[in-house]
């Protein structure tokens, strides 16, 4: 009887691949498993396995596995089953499903080794100098990888001169698995057992006598033992003065013996006193959310800034954690983490565990094996939105904080999905409960509490009945006709910098634009530098004087001339956080001010350097991007400064006004967190336009019923499904005709409206031209069959020759 295994490969595959198996793999093997297993031209690739028979393929014949990987699952039937949901909702290939989930240290590919050809006889072959350098290379080891070629040869093309080897049958190619992750391992010592004895000691020590710096180690090691009584690392003692020639001796002469353990990479310690009372309105709201999880799944927490929503979740973690189940606690920015982790710990200590991508490839796989252990070092899982692929085997409870934020949607590559929606499936697979917590909830989040699909709590009283800042509103137009700006300040938010600064508090800038200047144009002809592959002007970034694509990264020096025209006089157009950056040093030179953007942030502990800084009192202004925006707290912010609102309100976005009033909110939500009632000053050319109105007042039922009524005229969500189908390719006619075909067809089959063929904002990115055509579902409408019928179109739109090229990517619920 022949056996078989069902596996799926991190590729865009559409459906598992059969693989031969003997009878004693088959018996060891279980779903959820890794196994290499080669595929395409002989490269190795982990696949999951997804099950087991006895069928062999009938198109095909069953290669087989090269290793198994695992002793035991590490992916749970639960987790299969989220992804198979999320791979048939957003209408991608499961493979890219278990590609994004699975760390990536544990998707081991292939390395393409070199190895000498055993009965190879050098003396007749003919080589050149760099044939000749691989091979003598190859005596002296016994394989090489290709980057070791690369440099041993200085060059960055090595292919041709491995052909030739191989041709002259010198050498051998084979692919190679190597296991990334390893366990991190300290290494510790201790005193040899005949020495615990008392007289064995005192001869020990005048056997030492004339080695003092031995003696010294000794003794040393002694005092920690004592003092500690705990394992003493070799760190301990080299960190004490020993050196690490010194122990290397005492272990060669018997005295140490040296021994290691696995540790975890990230521990946390608890503080003793993290404990904390609820206020009256925050004990109201805890039990408002714990009685609406009765009949509700999912329950909608509508808590303004500064109303001590954290403390409520912490109240509700503890419960959850007390009946033994898993919390899962999403956040939309890794920024966010920073802070949340410092006051989860000193609450819970170890039993939180962090997973996002700032976190080392090892750290991310240690997260993963305590999750799927249910380890109590891994009980509330805090992360961004990766951390839903997490192997939960008993989750109680998802917090989805800010869950209004864009930034839970995945935009590149598939699976496009968005975090708070697939949350709340996932939850369902556990029957665990979903808390969606925010001061300016997304408008179907709140549509759906209204219609009794969510149950809904909300807190509207500031924590120690602090009252909301002040928000004033800054006119441009009349401040640059009055001449009353100095750079990008008016008079007003100067006074008001000083005054907060006299008051000894922090000021937050916010201006949704990093780098120095969006453009620089010739005011002689009014050209403005284009990236070369990309339909967007290169932004001008002062500090490395030069200008960059945000698309593509790609980048030139600054010019000092017109490219059009030669004229020498360039100027800087509209500004970004660079630009208030500097200008910041030159208004308040004695003051230190820092910008928080992606460029400042880009390490591994970016975002906790400035975070830290301003929360120490070090800076005493911070520029930043919508990083700022969104759920920190910091208690000495005594003035809040929108630089120009409008930027935020014209973008060619249906949701562009709920966003900007939701930015608005939380970036005023800063201020004035503790005591003093903060200020909010926003600088605008349109004072009256309706949603900065609706800030200033706080009216979130005003822009709902407003945005609700847009919606439901231009059929947009929560009254319609969209799904966009987005077209990409090199040459402009041809795309232009693809993209024809597919909405005359999309439009003949679909009973649904289908808009398009439009061009994007930017129409071309990375010398692709592209092309956007939107379907719009109504709620009524079977949003199965529809997408399955647009599948179909799909298939025939490939098998069109001429149009295969063009690459096709399809987003649902696309913003």
């Amino acid at each position: 009887m022949p056996f078989f295994i069902e596996v799926i490969l991190p590729l865009a595959l559409p459906k598992p691949f059969t693989y031969a198996v003997n009878e004693a793999e088959f018996n060891l093997l279980e779903k959820g498993m890794r196994v290499a297993v080669p595929f395409g031209r002989n490269k190795i690739y982990t696949a999951l396995v997804v099950g087991r028979h006895h069928n062999p393929p009938q198109l095909y014949e069953a290669k087989e596995i090269h290793q198994i990987l695992d002793e035991k699952p590490i992916v749970t039937p639960m987790q299969l089953q989220h992804w198979e949901w999320i791979a048939s909702y957003y209408m991608c290939t499961i493979g890219e499903v278990y590609k994004s989930a699975l760390p990536s240290a544990l998707l081991l590919e292939s390395e393409t080794v070199i190895t000498p050809q055993k009965d190879f006889e050098s003396v007749e072959a003919q080589f050149t100098d760099d044939e000749y350098l691989v091979y003598e290379a190859l005596q002296k080891q016994p394989v090489l990888t290709i980057q070791e070629v690369v440099s041993l040869l200085n060059k960055k093309t090595v292919l041709p001169v491995i052909n030739r080897l191989i041709n002259k049958k010198a050498i051998a190619l084979r692919e190679e698995v190597n296991e990334k992750y390893r366990p991190k391992t300290i290494r510790y010592i201790r005193l040899q057992p005949e020495f615990l004895q008392e007289e064995k000691l005192n001869s020990l020590l005048e056997m030492l006598s004339r080695a003092q710096k031995q003696r010294e180690a000794v003794l040393q090691y002694f005092q920690f033992q004592a003092s500690e009584k705990k394992p003493v690392t070799v760190k301990r003692l080299t960190d004490s003065g020993s050196n690490a020639a010194v122990i290397k001796a005492l272990i060669d002469k018997g005295i140490f013996e040296e021994y290691y353990l696995e540790e975890d990479r990230v521990q946390f310690e608890k503080e003793e006193q993290a404990s904390f009372g609820l206020s009256t309105k925050q004990e109201e709201a805890f039990e408002t959310i714990k009685a609406s999880f009765k009949s509700h799944q999912v329950t909608l927490f509508n808590g303004i800034t500064s109303s001590g929503k954290t403390e409520i979740y912490i109240r509700l973690i503890e419960e959850y954690i007390k009946q033994g189940k898993q919390v899962l606690y999403l956040l939309p920015e890794i920024a966010l983490t920073t802070q949340l982790v410092v006051r989860l710990t000193a609450y819970f200590g170890n039993q939180v565990a962090v997973f996002h991508s700032k976190y080392s490839n090892n750290e991310r796989v240690e997260t993963w094996q305590q999750v799927l252990e249910n380890s109590e070092k891994a009980k509330v899982i805090i992360g961004a939105r990766s951390a839903l692929f997490l192997p939960f085997n008993n989750l109680g409870l998802i917090i989805i904080d800010e869950e209004h934020e864009q930034t839970f949607k995945q935009q590149d590559p598939a699976p496009r999905y968005h975090a708070r929606d697939a949350a709340i499936v996932l939850a369902g697979f556990f029957d665990a409960k979903v808390l969606l917590g925010s001061a300016t909830p997304s408008i179907e989040s709140y549509y759906n509490a209204g219609h009794g699909k969510y149950g809904y709590a909300e807190l509207k009283e500031r924590y120690g009945k602090v009252m909301p800042p002040e928000i004033v509103l800054v006119d441009l137009k009349d401040k640059y006709k009055r001449k009353r700006m100095t750079g990008h300040f008016s008079d007003t938010l100067i006074d008001a910098i000083n005054e907060t600064l006299s008051e000894g508090r922090q000021i937050i800038l916010f201006q949704n634009r990093r780098g120095y200047s969006p453009w620089v144009e010739c005011m002689t002809c009014g050209h403005v530098p284009q990236c070369p592959q990309c339909d967007v002007s290169l932004t001008y970034y002062k500090y490395k004087s030069q200008l960059r694509c945000h698309y593509c990264g790609y980048t030139i020096a600054n010019p000092t001339h017109c490219h059009q025209c030669h004229s020498t006089d360039l100027s800087t157009k509209g500004f970004g956080t660079e630009q208030i950056e500097l200008e910041l040093k030159e208004l308040f030179p004695d003051k230190n001010s820092w910008r928080m953007d992606q460029d400042t942030t880009k390490g591994k502990f970016g975002y906790e350097k400035i975070i830290d800084a301003f929360k120490n009192r070090e800076v005493a202004i911070l520029v930043g991007t919508q990083m700022l925006a969104k759920g920190l707290h910091f208690d000495n912010v005594g003035l809040v400064g929108i630089l120009n609102a409008d930027n935020m309100l014209y973008q060619p976005d249906f949701r562009a006004f709920e966003r900007a009033y939701q930015m608005m909110v939380q970036v005023a939500g800063r201020a004035g967190r503790k005591e003093i009632r903060g200020r909010v000053m926003i600088q605008t050319y349109n004072p009256l336009h309706n949603i900065i109105r609706q800030v200033t007042d706080s009216d979130y039922e005003a822009m709902f019923k407003e945005q609700l009524y847009e919606r439901q005229n231009f059929k947009y969500p929560p009254f319609y499904r969209l799904v966009r189908i987005t077209l990409r390719h090199r040459d402009f006619e041809k795309l232009k005709n693809a993209s024809l075909w597919l909405v005359n067809v999309l439009s003949q089959n679909l009973n649904v409206p289908v808009l398009g063929p439009e061009e994007p904002p930017v129409s071309r990115i990375r010398n692709e031209y592209i092309r956007a055509v939107m379907v719009k579902i109504p709620q009524g409408n079977k949003l199965v069959a529809t997408k399955k019928a647009i599948s179909r179109i799909l298939t025939s739109f490939e098998a069109v020759p001429q149009y295969r090229p063009v690459r096709i990517t399809v987003n649902i619920d696309p913003y």
